[in-house]
């Protein structure tokens, strides 16, 4: 009886971890502004927070160098320097470097509208160390106090 009910907890574990976790890596939102609105605010509100933004990346034209078309892409890679410090000062968190900084994607799809998207941050954070946790969860926070003007709710 015990080993059934532990191969079955394993087994619905797994399933929840294939079914619901992929859907629940990525905020997506659509944004209540156009395409070119809703990078210019981004831009701004990151401004207002003081995070800086190292790199804007413009898929569509990259896209386009390469020959195919598609629908405008941009996505912005924005820092918080004292968040950042706080993960690569520290030999145990940096393995988080890998998604840093944090990325904010906005794009125009087939239907007109405007989406942001990003990595879902705070959920992400509750699979790390105590630490990284901690940090990441105040970068969640900041990072949707910056796209809620921009989020049509």
């Amino acid at each position: 009886m015990f080993l059934t009910g532990l191969i079955s907890g394993v087994i619905i574990t797994v399933v929840m971890i294939v079914l619901v976790l992929p859907g629940k890596m990525f905020l997506v939102n659509e944004s209540k502004l156009n395409f070119k609105e809703t990078t210019e605010k981004i831009i701004e509100q990151a401004a207002e927070y003081k995070w800086s933004m190292p790199h804007q990346y413009d898929l569509q034209a990259t896209m386009k160098k390469n020959g195919f078309e598609v629908l405008p892409v941009t996505v912005f890679s924005l820092c918080q320097p004292q968040f950042a410090n706080k993960i690569l000062s520290g030999s145990e968190e940096r393995l988080v470097s890998a998604i840093m900084p944090c990325r904010v994607a906005v794009y125009e799809a087939k239907d007109g509208k405007t989406y942001i998207s990003r990595l879902n941050a705070g959920m992400f954070s509750k699979l790390m160390g105590k630490k990284i946790r901690n940090i990441m969860g105040e970068v969640a926070v900041e990072n949707e106090q910056i796209l809620e003007p921009i989020i049509k709710k």
